[in-house]
């Protein structure tokens, strides 16, 4: 990364989610962002289209994580904020459990795969990017469900667990970043209950004022993003800037 440019930029992995294009159209429009590499595994139509945003597309396989962060490392930019919007709840191959009997080795692997490791392993190659005395903020979607304090319901076991994992990983790498370079904030971010298709099937008991549209939650995100410190220390905070308990 070539540090002589001063011009900063914006790393978005997972950029084709509606979270993720209500940031992109947000930074651009009222922030006035200078740049945002935009990486997503696949598109989907309507896509926020910006001479300042830049879609790369990954499948999110080791190889071409590193394909990408070599790319990125060419770049005249200084990254000020890598923010990851992948994730899942349900799809053709899981479902939230609602028991014991319900749990399969498939179903953890799969969200884990998923929520844990494949944000991890894009934090980690980022990594290399981020100098010394450079403020950057990295952010990852989180979820309350992912609180052991917090569970008072039981159930969703793979979820709950794949966030649970997250955490502590984003907790450990805030440690290490503190001891190379204090100008870096972790933050594991819960959005809410965001109107989705992830949440579709689960909005029936959700109030209204508590379904939270993409715009909302991208404008909750980067207000809450503007007032953390950078202390070294991880934020597991909601959209309303509220801290979560471990």
């Amino acid at each position: 990364m070539d540090q002589t440019n001063s011009d900063t930029c914006c790393v978005i992995i997972g950029a084709s989610s509606y979270i993720a294009q209500a940031v992109i159209r947000h930074m651009v429009e009222v922030q006035s962002v200078e740049k945002i590499f935009a990486i997503t595994r696949s598109t989907r139509e309507s896509l926020f289209l910006d001479n300042r945003v830049e879609y790369i597309t990954s499948d999110y396989t080791e190889a071409s994580i590193a394909s990408v962060i070599e790319y990125l490392a060419g770049a005249s930019y200084r990254i000020s904020k890598i923010m990851i919007f992948n994730g899942v709840l349900h799809d053709d191959v899981s479902f939230p459990e609602k028991s014991l009997a319900d749990v399969t080795a498939t179903n953890l692997s799969h969200l884990i795969s998923i929520n844990t490791i494949t944000p991890f392993i894009w934090i980690s190659n980022l990594s290399s990017l981020i100098k010394a005395k450079q403020e950057c903020h990295i952010v990852v979607l989180s979820a309350r469900i992912g609180s052991i304090q917090d569970n008072r319901l039981g159930g969703w076991y793979a979820y709950r667990a794949s966030k649970a994992a997250l955490n502590m990983l984003l907790k450990t790498a805030s440690i290490e970043f503190y001891r190379k370079n204090k100008f870096v904030k972790l933050v594991a971010f819960h959005p809410g209950t965001t109107d989705t298709p992830l949440s579709k099937p689960f909005q029936k008991n959700v109030p209204k004022e508590k379904l939270f549209t993409p715009d909302f939650v991208a404008t909750r995100l980067l207000k809450v993003l503007s007032e953390l410190p950078f202390d070294g220390e991880l934020a597991y905070v909601d959209w309303d800037g509220k801290f979560i308990e471990w």
